[in-house]
């Protein structure tokens, strides 16, 4: 056997011993696992945590609340130790008792939150859910073709806004559109009860049936149907909007944003820990991690919605600092969350809105 074979035996043997020393590490590091939406978590972010605490992080992503919650009810529970549902689905996890109590104590960069954010609607007592990231739901549009459209619901519901012009619901969940109309009304984005639902139909059901209407289409769809003038009105996310904008200046330079005036959707995507998750302690020092400004506005920076860290405003990019990424006070005060429903409640919205599409 001659030397260079000697050697590169031994070097063999060397790094299989220095694999076999890293494998064990790595299994004896802990493991935080998420559930998350696809593409929301920067990875540089994950990096550091993982860095500075020891540990593994592994996502696993879910493309709606719903198929979430699915997860969640068939074991999930007992797999992941955080998870990011939308407000009004908090809850419903509670009341599944799908997740469990935060402690407190473990959360102190709760102090760097707007206090627009403290003590939310839907987890009154902050006892469940820690802000993640959040944003407006509003209405982009094509100023050339439609310079006077009205800077709300009108622009979809009123025929006399917008007699010919191409446009496009918001695809998802019923409850959403009818809170739209039930704005529309005046009776508020965030209407609850068998009288205004129905009275919102009344609203819906003739606008499906407008010749100009062309059929339910996603928020990041709606942005590129507007560049490319397949439609000129569309519902859409205001982060997106803004990343566009940036992203495609000239595609975008005659698209405009506006809030409704009579008021919108404020969307939180929370964060949570299961019930019986593996690692509570770590998962709650991951959320805590999350609210840190720097790291906050890394994530903002990243994604384009905003942040409810009040600290970390400052240190977003231009482009997020301007109204439209990051609503001001004035807007804000427009803005509620979506009511969570359950019961008989839910089941009613959902046969009127299965009514509505069927007709």
């Amino acid at each position: 056997m001659t030397r260079p074979m000697i050697a590169a035996m031994f070097g063999m043997a060397v790094m299989g011993s220095a694999l076999g020393s890293m494998s064990v590490a790595a299994a004896d590091e802990p493991t935080l696992t998420i559930f998350n939406w696809a593409d929301y978590l920067p990875q540089d972010v994950v990096d550091e945590f993982e860095a500075k605490h020891h540990v593994r992080v592994v996502q696993n992503y879910y493309n709606s609340n719903a198929e979430m919650l699915a997860k969640l009810q068939s074991g999930g529970d007992h797999q992941y130790d955080l998870a990011f549902p939308s407000d009004y689905f908090v809850p419903r996890l509670i009341k599944a008792g799908l997740v469990q109590p935060l402690d407190g104590a473990r959360l102190t960069n709760r102090s760097h939150l707007l206090a627009d954010f403290r003590n939310p609607s839907y987890d009154p007592d902050e006892s469940y859910s820690v802000p993640y990231q959040w944003g407006a739901t509003g209405i982009a549009y094509n100023a050339d073709a439609l310079p006077d459209l009205p800077p709300d619901w009108h622009a979809l519901f009123d025929p006399k806004a917008n007699p010919t012009h191409p446009f496009a619901l918001l695809k998802g969940d019923g409850q959403f559109t009818l809170s739209t109309a039930c704005a529309y009304l005046n009776k508020g984005y965030d209407c609850i009860g068998r009288e205004d639902w129905l009275a919102a139909a009344k609203v819906v059901g003739p606008t499906l049936k407008r010749a100009n209407y062309v059929g339910f289409v996603g928020a990041t769809a709606a942005l590129d149907q507007l560049a490319r003038g397949v439609i000129d009105v569309g519902v859409v996310y205001n982060g997106d909007f803004a990343r566009k904008q940036v992203e495609d200046p000239e595609s975008f330079r005659n698209i405009r944003f506006f809030i409704p005036r009579e008021g919108s959707q404020r969307w939180v995507d929370a964060m949570v820990i299961p019930a019986h998750a593996p690692h509570p302690e770590l998962a709650a020092a991951f959320m805590n991690y999350l609210l840190t400004p720097e790291v906050a506005a890394r994530v903002s920076n990243a994604n384009f919605y905003s942040t409810p860290v009040a600290d970390a405003v400052p240190l977003l990019k231009p482009a997020l600092r301007d109204s439209v990424a990051t609503p001001d006070e004035q807007q804000r005060k427009r803005l509620a969350y979506t009511p969570s429903l359950d019961g008989q409640q839910l089941q009613f919205v959902q046969q009127l809105w299965t009514e509505l599409r069927s007709r």
